[in-house]
């Protein structure tokens, strides 16, 4: 115990001396750890919205403007609930418009412009959650029906929304390795000149018979209070930088996406980037103590 409050006592007043080298090496954990946090919470908040979206997945049948009654008929049959359709609703020209006109008040002076209302009535289809190869018979059948102008089906985009995220993912994790070992190695060279500028002091204690923990301690413990501050600096910018862009741009979009499934890292991600950093920061120590010998 006394090793340890020493050590720390020691690294806390190496950091106060070289605070604007020390600086750097925190800067560059704070970066590395803010762009792995910011991957983290684009494919987790992805993923629980893809999710979302994937359970409340719905079937949109456009209607030509001519359709007949027979046409409709024959596609209210195909459309019918059973196993695949849990429920289907009926959206006339006139409803369709007035949607349009309450979710994208800015441009509802730009569709009275063209005159006659262009949108299509529809067929708002509910599914039942079944298998994806039933679902894509259904979709097959209803666009070949005549009086059908288009289908348009939410898994297929969501599916394209999942490849997306495992790309993103990707690419945060190797970005995230490059950056973790740069700052590694940022805190490894401002420990070790700190190390050389109390090097015939160390010496000294090495003579006298001190401790390990003692002489190479303080070095360890001052990396790892390092990557300790860089990940609190990446925490506090990431949550900072995380409701600027959720009342920037998802507040006006709340009608579609449901904000409340949009949220920060969770308590045990935030406390496990903490350890991260510490651990980046003790990795840099203890290769700047090492490197020493």
């Amino acid at each position: 115990m006394r090793a340890w409050r020493y050590a720390f006592e020691e690294a806390r007043a190496s950091l106060w001396r070289g605070r604007e080298s020390g600086a750097l090496s925190t800067a560059t954990i704070a970066v590395a750890l803010f762009v792995l946090g910011a991957f983290l919470i684009t494919t987790s908040n992805l993923e629980r919205l893809g999710s979302e979206w994937s359970n409340s997945a719905q079937l949109s049948v456009y209607l030509t403007d001519g359709v007949a009654a027979e046409e409709r008929e024959a596609i209210e049959r195909v459309l019918a609930p059973g196993n695949v359709v849990a429920s289907v609703q009926y959206v006339s020209k006139a409803d369709a418009l007035a949607r349009f006109r309450k979710t994208f008040a800015d441009l509802t002076s730009a569709i009275d412009g063209l005159g006659d209302n262009p949108l299509p009535a529809s067929y708002e289809v509910k599914l039942q959650g079944g298998s994806n190869s039933a679902v894509d018979l259904l979709v097959a059948e209803a666009r070949q029906l005549p009086g059908v102008a288009d289908v348009r089906y939410d898994r297929e985009w969501l599916a394209r929304l999942v490849a997306a995220i495992g790309v993103i993912r990707l690419v945060g994790g190797v970005l995230g390795v490059m950056l973790t070992l740069a700052a590694a190695l940022t805190v490894a060279n401002v420990v070790r000149l700190g190390l050389y500028a109390r090097r015939d002091e160390l010496d000294i204690m090495e003579l006298v018979g001190a401790p390990t923990a003692y002489v190479r301690g303080p070095f360890v413990m001052e990396g790892t209070l390092q990557g300790g501050l860089g990940a609190l600096v990446a925490l506090i910018t990431l949550g900072v930088v995380f409701l600027a862009l959720r009342g920037r741009y998802l507040v006006p979009l709340a009608s579609a996406i449901n904000l409340s499934a949009v949220r920060f890292l969770s308590v045990e991600l935030c406390l496990l980037l903490v350890a991260g950093g510490m651990a980046v920061g003790c990795l840099g120590g203890l290769i700047a103590a090492r490197s020493s010998d």
